[in-house]
């Protein structure tokens, strides 16, 4: 079995123009994905949002720090899963399931190094 990091991205106006009810809602369906793929998924969480975000900058033989996600995106990083899958094609499956109405999913290999 290989790991996998499902990213979850995410169009915060959209997302923060949700109701109770349909935040809720997504709340659910995010548990029927867990309690679906128990077996698999390893670990995972939500992300605050990216204005609290910080990016550090190593460089020129100094270290700087700015306010925000390094790039300006429409879709921001929001949550992850890792899982375990047998192979990529499996980890795609999985990552069908993940709840994201207001944007989109990826899924990378996670390196083993060593």
């Amino acid at each position: 079995m290989s790991e996998y990091l499902i990213l979850l991205y995410a169009d915060e106006k959209l997302s923060a123009q949700m109701t109770d009810a349909e935040r809720a809602d997504l709340y659910q369906q995010h548990g029927a994905f867990q309690q679906k793929h128990g077996a698999a998924v390893k670990g995972g969480d939500a992300l605050q949002p990216s204005s609290v975000a910080r990016t550090i900058h190593v460089g020129d033989g100094g270290v700087g720090v700015t306010d925000g996600p390094y790039v300006e995106t429409k879709e921001a990083l929001g949550g992850f899963y890792l899982i375990e899958a047998p192979d990529l094609d499996a980890a795609v499956a999985i990552a069908a399931d993940v709840p994201a109405p207001n944007g989109g999913v990826e899924v990378r290999p996670v390196l083993v190094l060593g």
